[in-house]
């Protein structure tokens, strides 16, 4: 893909910035090197290669859910100026 003066403005527009003449410039070649290095990375051998999540090959560590406050119904409720049914009201915001 080619960048072009004009996709540089239509990103400016985009982006909602507002770039100089010169910063349009090296714009233009920044993301050039970009999408240059990115078709350079597609030229790769990768058949054989495992996808990775992480490059050092390690897992989320996850901990067991343990509730030690379960039953708060009855206290949660009493800072509350008006409950019905277990629920806190609250006003309408829609009539």
């Amino acid at each position: 893909m080619e960048i072009t003066q004009d996709l540089v403005r239509y990103l400016e527009a985009l982006g909602r910035i507002e770039l100089s003449p010169e910063e349009e410039v090296k714009t233009q070649k920044d993301l050039a090197d970009i999408l240059g290095y990115i078709d350079k990375l597609g030229e790769l051998d990768t058949a054989g290669v495992e996808p990775l999540s992480h490059a050092a090959g390690r897992t989320n560590i996850t901990r067991e859910d343990v509730v030690i406050n379960g039953d708060m119904q009855e206290q949660v409720l009493s800072n509350a100026p008006e409950t019905k049914d277990g629920t806190i009201l609250v006003p309408r915001t829609f009539d």
